[in-house]
Order: structure tokens, then sequence, then C-alpha cells
């Protein structure tokens, strides 16, 4: 199984890079993650961050697109709501590549 050596820790991650443990997730590993994926974290990145890790945390499901949108206009405003806006932040999509820089189960249909 493949790993990711984070802060001199090891983090078991599957074939595509997803965590094996969404337990073992920290900042730490987000980093590491967001520099395999080849994404500079930003203020902005981390508010979705937390905010997919609140709404899995609180509901035990990762937020469909069209929820999450909704959870941000209410949170950020209109301006950092729109797929647009997330894909600049994640150029390979909010489900796949947000998600599992926040250490977030692998969605179905994700690689």
């Amino acid at each position: 199984m493949p790993e990711l050596n984070v802060q001199g820790r090891t983090v078991a991650v599957s074939e595509a890079g997803w965590l094996e443990n969404v337990n073992e997730w920290d900042e730490d590993v987000a980093r590491a993650v967001a520099e395999q994926e080849g994404v500079v974290l930003t203020g902005e990145h981390w508010d979705i961050i937390r905010a997919t890790r609140t709404f899995f945390e609180e509901n035990g499901v990762i937020p469909e697109a069209r929820v999450f949108s909704k959870i941000m206009k209410e949170q950020y405003g209109a301006e950092r709501s729109t797929q647009q806006y997330f894909f600049s932040l994640f150029p390979h999509g909010l489900l796949k590549q947000a998600n599992k820089i926040a250490g977030l189960p692998r969605p179905k249909g994700c690689s």
C-alpha cells in the first residue's frame, strides 16, 4: 500500500492518493497531499477544506457540489460559491481535489 510521509510519520494512502483512514488527517497531511496535487494552499483553499470537513463531520457524507455551493454562498457570499471559483482553486474539481486534500473519503466515480 502506498504511503505519504508527513512530518516524520507515515500515512497510508490508496493508489490514487486518497487517505485510507480519515482520522489520520491533520493540516500537515493536507499540505502534503496538496503538494502532491500541485496546489499551493491559501486562506481561500483552507476555507473550502474546513467547510467540507465540517459538513462531513456533521453529516457523515461528503457534500454534493450543489449543496456545498449553497453552504459557501451563505458563509462567504455569491462570488465564492460558483463552480468557476472552485475550479480556480482546485483545477481538478471540488469533489475530487478539495476532498482529497481535506482527507475525506473518495467520492464514487473519482479516480
